[in-house]
Order: C-alpha cells, then structure tokens, then sequence
C-alpha cells in the first residue's frame, strides 16, 4: 500500500493558534497525548464520526508546519457525563481528575475564539462528545 503524500492529508489543528496549541502538539508527539474530546455539535447532520477510525490527520504547530501524522484508532460518542478518567488522561494534559478535565474542556469550548466559529453551544451532562484515540503513524516523519 503506497503512502499518501503528506499535501493530501487533512490538517489537525489542536484548539487555537498559541500557547496551548503548541503544548498540545508538543504533547502528541512526544506521545504523552493519545487522545482528544470534540463536540458532536461540530459535525455536519448526517455525519458520522465514528466513520473515521483509520483516517490520517497531519497534525500542525502555530506556524501551520507538520509536526507529526496521527492516525485515529478509535472513535466513541459519548455524554459528557460519562468520559472516562482513562480519556482525560490519556488526552496529555496533566488531569488526574474527570471534573478538571471537564472544566478545562468547558472554558476552551466557552472561549471567546470557540464561541465565535462554533456560537456557544449546550454544555451539560447530556452533551454529545466525541472521543478520539489515535496513533503516531510512524511511516512519516516526526519533527519538533
């Protein structure tokens, strides 16, 4: 099976352009981060995510460069209320707690940047997520 070149691959843009986008891209590839958390708020009806286990994602800095290619393992669409501690750790962020991990997770999604592209969305137990695992794909090179 022949490699898809990198320029065909969609982007993985991990929360804003800044500080935290960085830690976080610094956190996947040093294999810290496994996983990530989206509302399925995001996703156009009709989409399904789960429909992505096996896609690649060519995950890029601040600076818009590629840092590394992740490729989803598996996808969970869970209730907010029932992300699992294994999630929030292996999401690289340094929470040893599910309650830490959810505020975080809120005030990035009430963000002022968050809540102009996506307007603010319901944020309760019953919210939809989208739980991601992935994997470097160790096929393309990793740089930072």
């Amino acid at each position: 099976m022949s490699l898809t070149p990198l320029d065909e691959i969609p982007r993985g843009e991990y929360a804003y352009p800044g500080p935290l986008r960085d830690a976080l891209v610094a956190s996947i590839v040093c294999g810290d981060k496994t996983s990530t958390t989206c509302l399925l708020a995001e996703y156009a009806p009709g989409v399904n995510p789960v429909d992505e286990v096996g896609s690649l994602e060519a995950v890029v800095d601040s600076c818009g460069e590629i840092a590394c290619v992740t490729q989803v393992v598996d996808v969970q669409v869970v209730r907010l209320g029932d992300v699992t501690l294994e999630h929030a750790i292996a999401e690289g962020e340094g929470h040893t707690d599910v309650a830490a991990w959810r505020a975080s997770h809120k005030e990035f999604w009430r963000s002022p940047e968050y809540v102009a592209d996506m307007g603010e969305l319901p944020l309760d137990d019953d919210t939809l997520v989208v739980c991601f695992r992935f994997a470097i794909d160790p096929r393309y090179p990793v740089r930072m």
